[in-house]
């Protein structure tokens, strides 16, 4: 038995602005009119049930995205504290075993390109083949070109046999070395040699014999996250592992844990376009260009214009005599940078977090599991939003200390509960809720609620409110 284990709780820096700490790039679609991320890594697996990792704040995301796609999760962890690779997947090949008798774990990220899934397939069966016979596999993908931007694999001096009745456009070998991201001169060494991969960041292993590992050179993670899922308990349908053991693993990937010290390691090569997606950069290399090289997404107009990618989410974008840039904007931030040092922008994400902007946090459009809310204007005392409220979902009973609302319905019908009195609010009518009022909103209907909502007040912010009662578990303590 395989489960599939997928990686979803990064925050990915490097494609800001429209990746946010609490909206991350594996739950965008970077096209509109194709699946998200984290959509395409769960259809790559034909509909296998996997445990997710993810953390607290994308909890809803992760489960709605999953829903969208038909797709049940055999587990969804959450994550109390982001510490990297090592404890996320120790951790679940502690849960892989209280689900199935030392399953064969398929661990990979959320947020990876391929071109042709039947080279990820065919590694994946010969994969699968040494996991059961003992080994960790990593998956390295033969590389087409030499980039700073992945971490590499160099193969030792064993070579392994392929199983006769499967085909593999790759091969097996033992492990010599893991290469974090080099310079751009050994890069170009390491693509002449021919014995270096990419680093996929994808491994199969059962989950007893990663457990043996890690109790071997890693026992503190080891233990932590043993006891962690041992005192974990299921809430609203997610995982929550113990947030005070979790929280002392230190933050380490399973690459420095395990992977360079085991003896067990083996990588199988895949042969196909492969790419992490991780800056603006390889979203511009994979993404349908023009005829000047320009990707152009949104309302944008270009002239002179070379090599770039120029994404508009609201406003006009009109660029003139410029190459190799990268212009990414949306409703509350623009981001220009040359395109060759896209993979350093989350340096200037540091910079706003240091700063404590909240741009490096939310979206003027912020999601909620209930929907979605956009910041329309805000001033000194007022805020105004637009929300749309799914079908069948409900904001929570609650009230506010500051501010009073006043909602519009625009589209939809809405049920709205004021002190204890229920209104029925059709299109173009509204309703006014002053402040330390108790209220609630619901969508009754099966079509979405579409609402325009004006806060006025004294104070605006969002932490003031009290949930009485919640659908989704988030009563104020």
């Amino acid at each position: 038995m395989i489960i599939p284990v997928i990686l979803a709780g990064g925050s990915g820096k490097r494609l800001w602005p429209l990746s946010r700490a609490n909206f991350p790039k594996q739950i965008i679609s970077f096209d509109k009119n194709q699946k998200t991320f984290f959509q395409d890594t769960v259809l790559r697996l034909k509909k296998s049930a996997p445990i997710v990792l993810c953390n607290n704040s994308q909890r809803f995301f992760i489960k709605e995205q999953l829903e969208s796609i038909n797709i049940s999760a055999e587990s969804i962890i959450l994550e109390p504290c982001s510490k990297n690779t090592a404890p996320a997947i120790v951790s679940a090949a502690h849960k892989a075993l209280q689900i199935s008798e030392d399953p064969i774990l398929l661990v990979m990220p959320s947020d990876h390109f391929f071109q042709n899934n039947d080279a990820f397939y065919e590694a994946v069966a010969i994969g699968e083949f040494y996991a059961d016979a003992g080994y960790i596999v990593a998956l390295g993908s033969i590389p087409t070109y030499p980039t700073t931007a992945f971490g590499y694999i160099e193969k030792g001096n064993t070579l392994f046999d392929h199983i006769p009745s499967l085909k593999c456009s790759g091969q097996a070998a033992s492990i010599s070395s893991f290469v974090e991201k080099p310079d751009i001169i050994s890069a170009k060494k390491y693509i002449k040699t021919g014995n270096y991969f990419w680093n996929s960041g994808i491994f199969i292993f059962k989950a007893s014999v990663i457990r043996q590992e890690f109790n071997k050179f890693a026992p503190q993670i080891y233990n932590l996250t043993l006891k962690a899922v041992q005192k974990g308990y299921y809430n609203l349908g997610f995982f929550r592992i113990d947030k005070d053991l979790y929280s002392q693993c230190p933050n380490i990937s399973i690459d420095y844990t395990v992977m360079e010290k085991t003896d067990k390691g083996v990588v199988v090569t895949f042969n196909s376009v492969w790419n992490d997606i991780g800056t603006w950069d390889n979203i511009w290399r994979f993404a349908q260009k023009d005829e000047n090289d320009n990707v152009a997404e949104g309302d944008v107009i270009l002239m002179n214009v070379k090599n770039s990618y120029v994404h508009s989410t609201r406003r006009l974008i009109a660029a003139y005599g410029i190459e190799d840039i990268i212009a990414v904007e949306t409703s509350d931030a623009v981001l220009i940078a040359k395109k060759e040092v896209s993979h350093n922008i989350k340096n200037i994400v540091d910079r706003l977090e240091a700063l404590n902007r909240e741009e490096v946090f939310f979206h003027k459009k912020v999601y909620r599991p209930w929907g979605m809310y956009e910041i329309i204007d805000s001033g000194e005392k007022f805020l105004v939003k637009k929300i749309i409220v799914n079908s069948n979902s409900a904001l929570s009973l609650q009230k506010h200390n500051c501010r009073a609302e006043h909602w519009t319905v625009v589209k939809g019908q809405a049920v709205a509960n004021r002190g204890g009195e229920e209104f029925i609010i059709k299109e173009n009518e509204s309703i006014y809720i002053p402040a330390k009022v108790i209220h609630s909103l619901k969508n009754l209907q099966k079509t979405s609620l579409e609402i325009i909502e004006i806060q006025s007040g004294e104070y605006i912010g969002e932490d003031d409110i009290i949930r009485f009662e919640d659908k989704y578990g988030r009563i104020t303590q």
